[in-house]
């Protein structure tokens, strides 16, 4: 998490996160169900996802200022976030850019078309009304659910296109492994 994003955190959603080297803060909004979760301060640079030898499946930038998407882009490694970005678009490993600014300049799209050229996958913060969503927690894991599916997570946050409702509150039905 960078400092930019620390700020956000504080003016959107109230949240005072202390990114100075404690990793409590952060650990705290994961809770406990999180035990394999790494954290490192974004100034870290010797941090080992900083390496293409440290092994992983893939990461997620999530939201993705258009400032970190253009350092990205150009391959500038300012913080341990575009750092690691960097490594997974050189190692081919999975990298999913939530972009969450709009409009978009020919700027922001130029460099987007950039990184869906060397192997990212740019997915922008734009859910799917087709669900018939009742609830803002919906939308949100409406995106969750894509960025998730595009690092190859199993979740079942939200239905399948074309799964049928369920009628409670008007929301699709969930279908579950082994269901027919």
């Amino acid at each position: 998490m960078s400092d930019a994003a620390a700020k956000v955190a504080r003016q959107e959603l109230g949240l005072e996160l202390d990114l100075a080297g404690e990793a409590g803060t952060v650990r705290a909004l994961l809770g406990e169900e999180a035990p394999n979760v790494r954290w490192h301060p974004a100034t870290d640079l010797e941090a080992p996802v900083a390496s293409g030898s440290f092994r992983h499946d893939g990461m997620a930038v999530c939201p993705c200022s258009m400032g970190s998407l253009g350092r990205i882009a150009a391959g500038i490694s300012s913080n341990l976030i575009e750092r690691a970005a960097d490594v997974c678009l050189k190692e081919r490993r999975r990298l999913v850019l939530v972009p969450r600014e709009t409009p978009l300049s020919p700027i922001h799209l130029e460099n987007m078309l950039r990184l869906a050229r060397a192997g990212a996958v740019v997915l922008p913060a734009s859910p799917g009304f087709y669900g018939r969503c009742g609830r803002v927690e919906d939308l949100v894991d409406f995106v969750v659910s894509r960025v998730l599916d595009h690092l190859g997570v199993e979740n079942d946050l939200v239905p399948r296109y074309g799964e049928s409702l369920d009628g409670a509150e008007g929301r699709p039905a969930r279908r579950h492994p082994g269901e027919d």
